[in-house]
């Protein structure tokens, strides 16, 4: 936890019985992580900063879960493993006990497509977003030729259609 400097008063002063520190003094998270001895933040890779990032998310879930969940394109900087780790995660956690959190992503992976229980495309058409449903040979063909096209040297700059995910 990170508090505020000892200098700084506060008149609502209730004590938390665990670190024995007021309640007020709190005023953020602090994360500490380590990858392979990389213990600062900012010697992390953008697929690491995303793990936390995405930690941080469930972990606050699990504490005090929203209804749903929005998540654009969150595994772009993961390897196959770690993608493949986070649908899993996603997955289980749209299909708890209580079946009531809702997760929609969008992604140009496979890994989140085959988890997926929903699929949506969502075209340009005349300079307007339009959302259609898809089956999911669709949305997996969609990847495929994505990723067919990216290992050709063909960048993706700006896509006519991509797959919108609803895992529920």
């Amino acid at each position: 936890m990170l508090t505020k400097d000892d200098d700084e008063e506060e008149e609502d002063e209730k004590v938390d019985e665990k670190t024995n520190m007021t309640v007020s003094r709190f005023t953020g998270v602090g994360v500490n992580v380590s990858f392979s001895g990389n213990d600062s933040m900012l010697q992390l890779s953008g697929g690491q900063k995303s793990l936390v990032a995405l930690a941080i998310i469930f972990a606050i879930q699990r504490c005090d879960p929203a209804p749903f969940y929005v998540f654009d394109e969150i595994d772009q900087a993961l390897d196959s493993t770690h993608r493949a780790a986070v649908a899993s995660l996603i997955q289980r956690q749209a299909n708890a006990a209580d079946g009531s959190i809702q997760f929609i992503t969008s992604t140009f992976w496979p890994e989140q497509v085959e988890v997926a229980t929903q699929f949506y495309g969502v075209a340009l058409q005349h300079k307007v977003s339009a959302v259609h449903q898809m089956k999911k040979e669709e949305a997996s063909r969609f990847v495929r030729e994505i990723r067919a096209k990216e290992s050709n040297g063909v960048a993706l700059t700006s896509p006519q259609r991509s797959p919108m995910l609803l895992t529920k």
